[in-house]
């Protein structure tokens, strides 16, 4: 009869911005003898182990030390003002909900919405005002479509770059 040693070594290291990673390997083995087990533990473990650490060191991304900390002041409701302060963006709310369920429905990057918005208005999507928040919304329609497309089909919005003189 034939025994399994199964290992498994796992190691999980703390990152600033309460952050962490981790890394596991498992092995799976057959015996031959039973008093094979302490020897063939021990180089399973050592290679685990000499394994893991080897490719754990490699941490890649490590969020900065205020990386989802929100920085914007309690409403004076008495709330800790999370609707409006989980992102701090400058155009409505609408629109901040419309461009995420954009992003959302349609699978797009956040970081490539983003370049968009630097590129079109040199600033980033929370940074845009009301009227070029308008006009990102246009180009995310238009480039990726809507819902019903109405606002596309009746032709009653105009593009907001025309507006604020950028181009594409």
């Amino acid at each position: 009869m034939a025994i399994k040693l199964i290992a498994n070594y796992s190691k999980r290291l703390g990152l600033p911005g309460y952050s962490s990673h981790q890394f596991s390997v498992s092995v799976e083995t057959e015996l031959v003898a039973i008093d094979n087990v302490p020897d063939e533990a021990e180089r399973i473990y050592h290679l685990l182990q000499t394994n893991v650490d080897e490719q754990i060191k490699a941490t890649g991304f490590v969020p900065p030390g205020d990386y989802g900390m929100d920085d914007a002041p309690a409403s004076s409701n008495g709330t800790n003002g999370t609707a409006r302060a989980i992102s701090n963006w400058h155009c409505s709310d609408k629109q901040r909900d419309l461009i995420l369920k954009l992003v959302d429905e349609h699978s797009l990057d956040k970081d490539e919405v983003d370049h968009l918005a630097r590129q079109r208005f040199g600033k980033g999507v929370k940074q845009l005002n009301k009227m070029e928040a308008s006009g990102l919304i246009d180009e995310l329609l238009e480039t990726h479509g809507g819902g019903n497309g109405k606002a596309r089909s009746n032709g009653t919005r105009r593009n907001a770059y025309a507006r604020n003189g950028g181009g594409r």
